[in-house]
């Protein structure tokens, strides 16, 4: 009897092992495979996103629909670059097929920018501390010709009522995506290495529109306190948002109509440049968690 209950211990303990042996190996296996989710460096046309695409090795290309990912490894962890196409919508959707297939650990939205601050010019850097969207208003209530004035427009948060927001009042306010902590980190370890004009952190502003009356971007600066303008960041941190996906903005002034900065299409080229250094510092704090 004696025997028997020794015999049946040892089996339990073996068997004891073998489970926990294998629950740690299911928990390393598994920590693993979070780890292998992709970084996603997002731009809207070739110029903001084939340079960067180009720095990956083993690169794989694949198409979802207009859009391009460019699957390859970055100090072996794997990197994607999407070049999204212009504008919110396009953005959106880009960023909503990316991450039900590829399902990314961080989304980094880069490209070029216009400047609404006048104390930036030409190839400075901002790190988008909030990106806003500036195509989400709500005009005045004004009867047959008394005019129109863009001034007393106000903010829409469409993501505040399930119900009319153009009725609720609720949703008369200013809704900010914040930039990710970890992801502003690593891009803040290595400013020092960007020496073609200075990187501030600030806010980002998105919209399906393109402006170039000084007056316009001056009242977005003040109202909404806006460093830079472009046409897809907010859409892209919206997504991102929705699935719970780690996202920053990081944008270039090409130009500053605030200050007379003249286009310059070479800063698509030295923000990816930057932006790469970025991914490499991300990388190598995650790899140290």
């Amino acid at each position: 009897m004696k025997k028997k209950l020794t015999l049946f211990a040892l089996l339990s303990v073996l068997a004891l092992s073998v489970f926990t042996g294998c629950s740690s190996t299911s928990k390393t296996a598994a920590k693993q495979e979070k780890a292998k989710r992709p970084i996603m460096i997002q731009g809207p046309m070739p110029i903001e996103a084939e340079k960067f695409a180009g720095k990956l090795e083993n690169v794989k290309e694949e198409k979802s629909g207009s859009f391009v990912f460019y699957l390859g490894t970055l100090d072996n962890y794997p990197v994607i670059v999407a070049k999204t196409g212009k504008g919110m919508e396009n953005t959106a959707a880009a960023t909503a097929v990316a991450i039900e297939k590829y399902d990314p650990i961080a989304i980094i939205n880069q490209g070029t920018s216009g400047g609404h601050d006048p104390d930036l010019h030409v190839f400075d850097i901002v790190l988008g501390e909030r990106t806003v969207n500036l195509g989400s208003l709500k005009t005045a209530d004004k009867a047959d010709n008394e005019g129109i004035d863009p001034t007393i427009w106000k903010p829409m948060d469409l993501m505040a009522s399930e119900g009319s927001a153009g009725e609720d009042p609720n949703a008369e306010k200013i809704r900010y995506y914040d930039g990710d902590e970890d992801l502003l980190e690593a891009a803040k370890a290595v400013k020092d290495t960007y020496t073609n004009g200075k990187i501030v952190e600030g806010t980002i502003g998105s919209a399906d529109v393109w402006n170039n009356e000084v007056d316009r971007i001056q009242w977005f600066h003040e109202k909404y306190g806006t460093s830079v303008e472009e046409m897809e960041g907010a859409a892209a941190a919206q997504i991102a948002g929705a699935y719970d996906v780690a996202f920053l903005g990081i944008r270039v002034l090409s130009n500053n109509k605030t200050n007379g900065g003249a286009y310059n299409p070479e800063t698509a080229s030295a923000n990816q440049e930057y932006v790469y250094e970025v991914v490499k510092e991300y990388i190598s704090t995650m790899e140290n968690k």
